[in-house]
């Protein structure tokens, strides 16, 4: 970890630094004792848990099927750790976003509000609308409306998933 640390700072004409035995074997323990997440996620799969747990579920597992890298809370979350940190690491690392827009999502509950502000940061968000109307979407949002997305009372989850690869993997 030292070694690695030094060369990206030599790299960048900047002093290398020394460390104490002591120091180092701090350094190596702290290293060895946090999980580094290198994942890059194509998607990151935003739902109210409420009503929209098992069609999130559903549009995951499709999505995977396909390919496709998405961060899912319920995959992604690990016991013990910050909720918080984990989500906003999730969020940096999506290319993409997806809002799985329900009755509760559209109520602004505390999580899907700051996962959709750091979404609609996105080159890429894609809405999909579940027992609610475009109508009901502009009431909760000015934006998301305007932008291309899909309903399960059009599509399957399986078809909705295929479209959203299609886009997804055609923007790499």
């Amino acid at each position: 970890m030292i070694d690695e640390i030094n060369r990206r700072l030599a790299a960048n004409g900047r002093q290398q630094i020394r460390y104490t035995p002591q120091e180092q074997a701090l350094v190596d323990r702290v290293h060895d004792a946090i999980p580094v997440d290198v994942r890059e996620y194509d998607v990151f799969l935003s739902y109210a848990r409420i009503d929209g747990s098992s069609v999130a579920t559903e549009l995951c597992t499709r999505l995977q099927e396909m390919g496709l890298s998405v961060w899912f809370d319920e995959l992604a979350i690990r016991p013990g750790k910050s909720q918080a940190l984990q989500m906003d690491q999730g969020l940096r690392k999506a290319r993409a976003g997806i809002v799985l827009l329900t009755a509760a999502y559209l109520t602004g509950r505390f999580w899907t509000e700051r996962e959709l502000g750091a979404l609609l940061h996105k080159e890429t968000l894609i809405p999909v609308l579940h027992d609610v109307t475009f109508a009901d979407v502009k009431e909760y949002s000015g934006i998301l409306p305007d932008l291309a997305g899909f309903t399960t009372d059009r599509d399957t989850v399986a078809d909705i998933a295929a479209k959203i690869a299609g886009a997804v993997l055609a923007d790499q």
